[in-house]
C-alpha cells in the first residue's frame, strides 16, 4: 500500500541547489516509490553555528510502499552518496540533509525516527515549503498546517527563483 510522505531537504555546502537537485533525482529512483511534487527552493539562515553559509531547503512529496525505517535507510544512503559526514556537531554545515517530516497518517516514536518530525512546528524553512505542496494539511497528531504557519513567521527565509523550468 502506498503512503504519502513529506521529506524535508536541506544543504549549505558543495553547491546546495545542485545537491538538492541530485537528491530529488535519487528520490525519484527509489524502489516502490514515486516522487509526486517538489516545493519551491528557499534560502534560510542556519540554526546552528552562525559562521556557516545559508541553507537551501525544499520539501518533496513522495508516495511510497517502503516501510518507514526502510525509507530512512534509503534517504541516509542518498545523504552519504552525496558526501554527508555525520558529526557530533548539531546543526552544523552539511552537503545534504533529508528528514522524514510526515509518513501518511502515522505517529512514529522509535529511537531512529520520530514522525511528525520533532520541531517541525518551529521551522519556517520546513513549514513554508510544506505549505507550497499541501496548504490545508492536517498532521496525524491533529495539528493544522495553517495554524502552525500563523505561529511561525516567514523570517530568515527567501523564496528562490527556480534554477530550472521543472522546479
Amino acid at each position: 500500500m502506498m503512503e504519502r510522505v513529506y521529506l524535508g531537504l536541506g544543504s549549505n555546502l558543495a553547491e546546495p541547489r545542485r545537491q538538492l537537485d541530485a537528491a530529488l533525482d535519487a528520490l525519484a529512483q527509489l524502489p516502490d516509490s514515486q516522487l509526486v511534487a517538489v516545493s519551491a527552493f528557499y534560502a534560510s539562515d542556519p540554526l546552528g553555528p552562525p559562521e556557516q553559509p545559508r541553507y537551501v531547503n525544499a520539501v518533496a512529496e513522495l508516495d511510497t510502499a517502503l516501510a518507514p525505517l526502510a525509507l530512512l535507510d534509503a534517504t541516509q544512503a542518498i545523504e552519504q552518496q552525496q558526501g554527508r559526514v555525520r558529526k557530533d556537531e548539531r546543526w552544523g554545515p552539511r552537503t545534504l540533509d533529508i528528514d522524514i517530516l510526515l509518513f501518511g497518517e502515522r505517529l512514529i516514536d522509535e529511537p531512529r525516527l520520530q514522525v511528525p518530525h520533532y520541531h517541525l512546528q518551529a521551522r519556517a524553512f520546513v513549514l513554508y515549503p510544506l505549505a507550497d505542496l499541501a496548504p490545508e494539511l492536517h498532521l496525524p497528531d491533529g495539528r493544522r498546517l495553517p495554524d502552525l504557519l500563523s505561529a511561525c513567521p516567514f523570517e530568515g527565509l527567501e523564496r528562490l527563483v527556480p534554477s530550472s523550468p521543472a522546479r
